[in-house]
């Protein structure tokens, strides 16, 4: 079933009676040539790639909770390509381009609306280095331009300006960027995944994984074991714990980073704004809910909710950058598990184990890396090689120090990036 306006129009006035289920709903097969433990974003991204672009449909997701459950369905939705570094300037780069494409490509409406992203900065120095990162941008192919305070005034005239503290010197405009509604495309992957035969198998957790002299096998789950010619673990926040299930330990720390929705507002802020004097990150929503987060909750932790001080800390933030917000009501809250590695870059790579894959690392660049991540790992799984734009995102980087990629410049410190 192909959705478009003809359509909609049709069961809107027929009582939407005739819908049919956007994916199927199957019984685990004994064997997959394939098997994804994660149903996110980057699991169902990849599961679509491998059926699209490599011909691999006996394809088996298994979720153990439901589509959309996990962190896709727990971020700030912002998209861009505004990185720096070699090997993440190209990437972020390749997966914009799939973003512009992706809901035709998928026939799903996932809302991705190029609002344009603006990185304000409140020093020299801060100004210095958004013109080197706008220049990278540009020399990567994508656009950047660096607007001085009127530039700002025009197109942001909500902010405190002349704050004493905080004075907003400019900013860095990525118009290409924006947001998009993350369980859409969860469900845009899901379907489309499912059309070319992909199994997704949803309330069926992985318990242990089957190795047998050094290869992987299948999998052991909450609905029985499954066979698997290839595994692969894209499982976000849980990576470490699931890799542990194989005997391997990977370079990952987990954090909790909260999100906030205000009640909804009429039409306010046209943009994605960072403040650049604290970690704190606004849009307005298509519901008119102000969406916002900051920095990490700076404690390892496995739990979905946050705590008091950190939402203080961003709230306290949001004021000192726009205190006309400060009269909206906080809707609601919650908190996602960040899988954070010590340089702040991914990991797209085989593991020890063979056929066994790991997709993980993501920090703050998972939403924004879903189309580019299921293409790379997609890739790596079929012709079991790096994709180019991900080829310097392996594990051995750790091992060696050779090839880290920290764009952050914050060390080696996993909550700190």
């Amino acid at each position: 079933m192909r959705y478009n306006a003809l359509k909609i129009l049709k069961e809107g006035l027929t009582g939407n009676k005739n819908w049919k289920p956007v994916w199927r709903e199957p019984e685990p097969k004994s064997e997959y040539d394939v098997i994804i433990i994660g149903g996110g974003g980057h699991g169902l991204a990849t599961a679509y790639y491998l059926a699209k672009n490599h011909g691999i449909t006996n394809v088996a997701v298994l979720e153990k909770g439901y589509i959309g459950s996990g962190n896709v369905g727990r971020n700030t939705t912002i998209v861009r390509a505004n990185y720096m570094i070699p090997g993440n300037s190209e990437f972020y780069s390749h997966s914009l381009k799939l973003w512009e494409t992706m809901e035709s490509e998928l026939n799903y409406n996932a809302m991705h609306s190029q609002r344009g992203v603006i990185n304000l900065f409140h020093s020299d120095g801060q100004r210095d280095a958004a013109a080197r990162r706008g220049n990278m941008m540009i020399s990567q192919g994508d656009d950047a331009i660096l607007l001085d305070r009127d530039g700002v005034r025009k197109e942001l005239p909500y902010l405190d300006f002349d704050n004493h503290r905080f004075p907003v010197y400019g900013g860095l405009f990525h118009k290409r960027g924006g947001n998009a509604r993350h369980d859409a495309v969860a469900w845009g992957y899901a379907r489309a995944a499912d059309q070319l035969g992909v199994d997704l198998i949803q309330k069926c957790a992985v318990t242990g994984i089957d190795i047998v002299n050094g290869k992987v096998t299948g999998v052991q789950t909450s609905l029985g074991p499954i066979r698997g010619k290839k595994v692969a673990i894209v499982v976000a926040g849980r990576s470490s714990e699931v890799a542990a299930m194989a005997g391997l330990e990977v370079p990952i720390e987990s954090h909790i980073l909260q999100a906030f929705v205000s009640e909804g507002l009429k039409p306010a802020i046209n943009h994605v704004v960072t403040f650049g004097m604290g970690h704190f990150y606004i849009s307005q929503s298509d519901k008119g809910g102000l969406v916002f987060g900051g920095d990490l909750d700076f404690h390892a932790s496995y739990s979905q909710r946050g705590n008091l001080p950190m939402m203080e800390h961003v709230m306290e933030a949001g004021m000192s950058l726009m205190p006309a917000i400060g009269k909206a009501k906080v809707l609601r809250s919650w908190g996602g598990i960040m899988d954070m590695t010590p340089d702040g870059s991914f990991i797209i790579d085989k593991t020890e184990v063979e056929n066994l894959y790991m997709d993980c690392g993501w920090c703050y660049g998972g939403f924004k890396a879903i189309p580019a991540s299921g293409w790379c790992m997609a890739h790596l799984m079929a012709e079991d090689k790096p994709h180019e734009v991900a080829k310097k995102h392996t594990f051995d980087r750790f091992r060696t120090g050779v090839g880290l990629m920290d764009e952050e410049s914050k060390g080696s410190q996993h909550n700190l990036h």
